[in-house]
This record gives C-alpha cells, structure tokens and sequence, in this order.
C-alpha cells in the first residue's frame, strides 16, 4: 500500500503534466495558424511578450491601473497597447487621445461589453446596465435609469433625503469629536451612501443591518472576480448565450437596482475616502478648501485606464502624481465626458448614467465634513507619513481604515 499511493500520485502528476504539454501545443499551433492564414495585413498595437495558454495575465500584478502604464512604456505605443488575457484579447488605452478615438470617434465598436460569466450569473444575465451588450435590452434599461430613476428631477427631489443623512453623518462625527474619539471615515463613508441609496432604490435604509452590508461587500468583491473559464476556454465548462430581446421582468428590475448599489455606494464612498485622504496628507490644500467653503457654501476587450490617463504628463503636465486641485482651475477641464484627459464616469454610450447622483452626494458630503470640523491624525501623526496603500476590486480603495480625530468648528450653520 506504501507503494501503490506514490505511484498513483506520480501517475496523477504525470497526466497533469501531459495535458499541460498539449494545452500548449494547441495554443502554439493555433497561433501559428492564424499568424499564417492573415500574415502581416493586420496592423496591431505593440505588445509585449507572451506565454502559451496564460497570454500576459502574469504581468498584470496586483494593481493593473498601475501595473498597464509601466507595460506601455515598456513594451506598448504612447497610445494603444494589445495585451492577451488568456486566449483573449485585451486593448489598454493609455491616453485622453486615444481615448477619444475609441469612446467618441468609435464609440458604437467600443460600446459592447464583454460576455463575462461571473458577472452573468450574479447580475440576472447581465440584465443590469454596466453589464449588459450593446442591444435595445441596454439601451431600454439606461434610458429607464436617465429619464426616471436617475434624472435631474428625481436626483432634485431627493434633496432633503440627502441632506438628512448628510446631517446624520455630521451627528455621528460630531459626537466622537466631543468625546475625543477617533473616526473610522473608512467605516463611516459606506454607510453613509448606502443609507442614501436604500432610500432613493428601496424607500427605507437598512439601519446598520450587518448581514445586507455583508452581502453587499461579498456581491462588490464578486462582480470582478473572473473565472479561469472567461480567459482560457479549454478549462471553460459553462455554456455561453446572449438574449437580445427587452423584458423588464422581476429579474430585470433587480438587476438595474442592484447596479445603482455596486455602481453607487463603492464608487461614491471610495472618492470621499480618497478625498479626505489626501487633504489630511496634504494639510495646506485641506486649509485653503476649508477657508473657501467657510467663506462661500452654505470582443476584444477594451480597458481604458482612467487612471493612467488622469497622470500623462502630456496632459497634466511634469508632476500629474502630485495633489494640486488647483491645477483643475487652470485647466477648465469638463470631467463629464467631453474632454478625454479626465473621465471620472467615462465616456460616449456607455458614459456612466449616475452623474448627478455622485456629484449631488460627493460635493455636498464632503463640504460639509470640511466646513464643520478640523481634521488630524491618531497618535501625532503627520500629513505625510499617512500611509496612501490601495486594495483593488470594484474600484482602488483604501487598504488600511483612514482612522482621523475631528475637532468642532462651530455650531452646525444650515447647508
């Protein structure tokens, strides 16, 4: 018995070994033949290296947006880079003109969306907007969510919602300020969004109900998690379909829903995080915005990095990592998707639909954590030594909680 369970698992070993030598032979003799049945007619984007079956997903590291500019410098054009994930495709567009070209000049080739099976099976079938081909199913759901459920008018009419939860969130830091408590923004922020959005989508919130904000963070972490299967079809056991046909059905409402959360609460609490975060790093910016808002408020796939973008030199100039909002003043730079060199909510069909809802939640939010409170660090920390790591999912968040100590200002004025 000693010996036959060696040998089996030499045996196992060896037939892994065996399919791997074939999965690459295929893929080899694939490439050649496509190599030789177009030969040099189509003009590709540079590329880098690749290997057999895992095409260049090895060098996409932890932090892609980071990882795809260093890659186009190295290997790529200024412009358009052609990485493969897997057996699949991928263009990385690296520049705001490039980026035009591909979500204003070809928008209708760019405006599909890749049939990825994670996202099918927890989104209804893609019957979301996000999600969804490019088809009149897309463009009934999107017009759905512009004229209704996310115009200026319904956006206007939630105004006093917004600004209760924005009174209670002031409530709550104000109440660790008096006590000299630290404030967990990281923890905070969430909630904050959520509690806004429950109540536009749902008509109530979900009163710190731990197990809807866990399934909520379970489904972000899902929705961008891919299967080998979507990269590397021999190892692939799900059939593949795409309904074009439009049923707003039970399953098409909760899927559009279910996008105004992934779509609303990450992306709208991780800005405000990132933006309390770099004022507290960078203390002359946070007492400038503070004295201002005192003083004035009351098939291929395609990735374009936004964030890769949003630093070219060419665009922004020799220091694009550095926080100057001020260069924003400068630059008159429309951030809704008409100019290219910043595209916050993208651009052309797909542009983000939730535009109003983020700037009415984020603007009005973080003025008024600016206007009633001084900000500091735990433990006599400086701006600087404020630890800036990033985690990837939905969007790039935090990595470590962003724990402040808030100090009252004055009495809360009216906003």
């Amino acid at each position: 018995m000693a010996i036959v369970v060696p040998l089996l698992v030499l045996a196992a070993g060896v037939f892994a070994a065996a399919v791997l030598v074939l999965l690459i032979i295929r893929n080899i003799i694939s490439s050649s033949n496509k190599r030789s049945q177009h030969g040099n007619k189509a003009r590709r984007p540079p590329s880098p290296p690749k290997l057999p079956i895992l095409g260049n997903l090895h060098q996409v590291g932890k932090y892609p947006h980071r990882t795809f500019p260093a890659l186009a410098k190295l290997y790529g054009g200024p412009d358009l880079m052609l990485l493969h994930f897997g057996s699949r495709p991928v263009l990385v567009v690296s520049t705001s003109k490039a980026a035009r070209e591909v979500m204003k000049t070809n928008d209708l080739i760019s405006a599909d969306r890749p049939d990825l099976k994670t996202a099918k099976k927890l989104l209804y079938d893609n019957k979301d907007i996000a999600n969804a081909r490019y088809g009149e199913h897309w463009r009934q759901a999107r017009r759905l969510c512009v004229l209704h459920l996310l115009s200026n008018k319904k956006i206007q009419s939630c105004h006093a919602l917004r600004e209760e939860e924005i009174g209670l969130l002031v409530n709550r830091i104000r109440a660790s300020a008096q006590t000299g408590q630290e404030v967990n923004l990281s923890a905070l922020l969430p909630c904050f969004t959520n509690d806004v959005i429950c109540r536009m989508a749902l008509g109530r919130k979900y009163d710190g109900n731990t197990v809807f904000r866990d399934l909520l963070a379970e489904l972000m972490e899902l929705v961008v998690t891919l299967s080998v299967g979507e990269f590397i079809p021999q190892l692939s056991w799900l059939q593949r379909d795409s309904p074009d046909d439009f049923h707003l059905d039970g399953d098409g409402i909760k899927a559009v829903i279910l996008d105004m959360f992934i779509g609303g609460t990450d992306t709208t609490s991780t800005l405000l995080e990132w933006a309390m975060s770099e004022l507290m790093k960078h203390p002359r910016v946070m007492k400038k915005l503070q004295e201002e808002v005192r003083r004035e408020v009351g098939g291929t796939m395609i990735l374009t990095n936004a964030w890769g973008i949003g630093r070219d030199p060419a665009d922004w100039g020799v220091s694009p990592d550095e926080f100057q909002p001020e260069r924003f003043l400068q630059a008159k730079v429309d951030f809704k998707g008409q100019d290219f060199q910043l595209i916050p909510f993208g651009a052309g069909r797909r542009c983000c639909p939730g535009i109003s809802f983020g700037l009415a939640v984020v603007e009005v939010a973080l003025a008024n954590l600016v206007r009633d409170f001084d900000w500091k660090l735990p433990g006599g920390m400086r701006g600087e030594d404020l630890d800036m790591s990033e985690c990837v999912g939905l969007t790039a968040r935090r990595d470590l909680p962003l724990l402040t100590i808030p100090t009252i200002v004055s009495a809360r004025r009216p906003t």
